[in-house]
């Protein structure tokens, strides 16, 4: 994880990134979403996309409509539908007529760490994209790419026109993603990475943290870290049983408080996935080695 940067934030101004690509930054920061959810509009000329609307916040929506001006939206576009990046495509469409397209509805009752219901109830897409489906407009291609993982329903949005690649919730720059049972699944998760890193995608565009430079040295560090939390769990159950709360504190030296719900829930998501492999077992709470 990064250090958050200094305000002032760019929030709610429109900053040109790349000729094809602006981003606009909600005002919704937090322990999980770093300074904010960052929302891309894709396009130079009459027509545009807009990726990960972000929250139904009013200032935000302001903020979108100002960017879009006179332009022509041809889709809004979703990579999954926790709440701070789905929620104000409906506002959105209504102001611009513009369809929702993307990932699939998910709405599920959680006890995630996060202090708000985490998934988006209201989301309603037009057209829901299978992997490899594209979307295009005036002088530019979006392929949606299935990345299930930290949810499900998650898809990323690759720029064919420049090598971009929008990566939603499931690579950010400033943070590992955060995988929570029963819908997030590690394996699914791992899958994922190893799906990115086998691309050649010249640069990420998270929906949070500054865009990643270098994809694929990235993508092996996650993969990487995820493996070292892999041998931690077990080198602890081989020592003795453990609870999650107990290997917590092991596991992460120096957490944030606020995130140590967060921590469990992707040990727990690593025990599940050990589980199905074969290699650790569950007594109620307890968990070891087989």
């Amino acid at each position: 994880m990064v250090d958050i940067p200094p305000k002032p934030w760019p929030t709610g101004t429109s900053e040109q990134l790349e000729p094809l690509v602006r981003r606009v930054l909600a005002p919704n920061p937090s322990p999980y979403t770093y300074t904010g959810t960052q929302t891309y509009l894709v396009g130079a000329g009459k027509d545009l996309a807009v990726i990960d609307p972000g929250p139904d916040e009013e200032a935000h929506l302001a903020a979108l409509v100002d960017a879009i001006g006179e332009r022509n939206v041809v889709a809004i576009m979703c990579t999954h539908t926790h709440r701070d990046h789905s929620p104000a495509s409906i506002p959105l469409k209504a102001r611009t007529g513009a369809p929702i397209i993307g990932c699939a509805p998910l709405a599920l009752d959680s006890d995630g760490p996060r202090a708000d219901a985490p998934f988006d109830a209201s989301y309603v897409p037009d057209r829901v994209l299978e992997d490899g489906e594209r979307v295009s407009g005036d002088g530019w291609t979006l392929t949606a790419l299935a990345t299930p993982g930290h949810t499900s329903n998650h898809l990323c949005f690759a720029l064919e026109e420049s090598d971009a690649l929008f990566t939603g919730d499931h690579v950010m720059g400033w943070s590992t993603s955060v995988v929570v049972p029963p819908d997030g699944d590690m394996r699914d998760y791992m899958e994922s990475l190893d799906t990115l890193y086998r691309r050649e995608d010249r640069i990420y565009y998270p929906a949070h943290g500054p865009a990643v430079e270098r994809p694929r040295q990235l993508v092996r560090g996650m993969i990487g870290h995820r493996r070292q939390r892999e041998r931690q769990i077990l080198k602890l159950l081989d020592r003795e049983p453990h609870e999650i709360a107990d290997m917590v504190p092991q596991m992460y030296k120096g957490l944030d408080p606020r995130l140590v719900g967060a921590a469990g829930k992707s040990v727990e998501a690593h025990l599940i996935d050990l589980e199905r492999r074969g290699e650790v077992a569950r007594s109620d709470d307890v968990w070891r080695t087989m």
